[in-house]
């Protein structure tokens, strides 16, 4: 799984089994899930129509799911629990009980391991009771707004059958949408700031909990080599399983293999990190090219 985001739309691509409750929604193979900020006063005549548009100035294929919000991307927040990835944006000022107001949740949330088809449709479940959980914790008397939308996808063979809160994925799940949720809110309503989209990975150091990276002001800087890039201090590619990249090992936490890369500098580079954000399709063979090319 790869995303990307643009003023005004959210790109996740890869070969997903997904299911959408959003525009042309069902159950399906797709390359691309897409998140777009419209206006408030969005009003065309076929959404559907719309967001092959938006897959065509991409130059994508139109296999995929979309979603529709007057938020702005500005606001989108990401969390990252293991093999879980969550992606939230959160406007609520058209509760349930008054339809009459724009703005909607929007969830997607994948996996780079496999889900059965129904683990991904219990997933929605798992999902709106945690967005029903965190509207609460915020003080709100609705669980929702009129137009709220879930994608969930999974790539590869399916390894989950479930994926209710008492399962693995299904407790990453429901804590990464109960904290997106909170954390996107406050972003959309002004309480909490940031000069664009958030990030937040569930990290085992120091006790467990979510921590929110910030390229500004990084305690850690620099953790490679002075002048490193940043931008992409979470590998897209995690886990590449390139072992020219990185290695296997035995995690300290649960005694269980996980791919460790601390020694890859390669999107620390800066020359590669700028290649890849101008282009961000580019695959870890592209980008090992560009490399070798510099150092040539």
């Amino acid at each position: 799984m790869r995303y990307h985001y643009t003023n005004n739309t959210l790109y996740v691509r890869g070969r997903f089994t997904a299911v959408s409750t959003g525009v042309d929604g069902g159950i399906r193979q797709v390359s691309t899930l897409l998140n777009h900020t419209v206006s408030k006063d969005f009003d065309h005549a076929d959404p559907k129509e719309y967001i092959r548009g938006l897959l065509a100035g991409a130059n994508y294929a139109d296999d995929a799911f979309g979603l529709l919000t007057a938020v702005s991307m500005q606001h989108l927040c990401v969390l990252q629990y293991d093999y879980i990835t969550v992606f939230v944006t959160a406007g609520v000022s058209n509760p349930n009980p008054d339809p009459t107001r724009p703005h909607t949740i929007n969830i997607i949330v994948t996996s780079n391991e496999g889900f059965s088809t129904a683990s991904l449709l219990e997933t929605i479940i798992t999902v709106t009771e945690a967005k029903a959980h965190a509207l609460r914790l915020l003080g709100r008397d609705f669980t929702g707004t009129t137009s709220d939308a879930v994608i969930t996808a999974s790539e590869g063979e399916p390894v989950h059958t479930y994926a209710g809160t008492f399962t693995e994925p299904g407790k990453r799940i429901y804590a990464a949408v109960l904290h997106g949720v909170m954390e996107a809110v406050k972003r959309h309503e002004g309480t909490v700031s940031g000069p664009g989209p958030a990030y937040f990975i569930y990290s085992r150091y120091n006790g467990h909990g979510w921590f929110e990276w910030k390229k500004k002001d990084c305690p850690y800087y620099p953790c490679h080599f002075p002048g490193q890039s940043c931008d992409f201090c979470y590998c897209p590619f995690y886990p590449c399983h390139d072992e020219s990249l990185g290695e296997w090992i035995d995690s300290s936490t649960s005694g269980q293999k996980v791919w460790a890369c601390t020694n890859c500098l390669l999107l620390h580079k800066p020359h590669v990190a700028a290649y890849l954000k101008d282009h961000p399709d580019a695959t870890l063979a592209e980008l090992k090219k560009v490399d070798e090319q510099i150092n040539q």
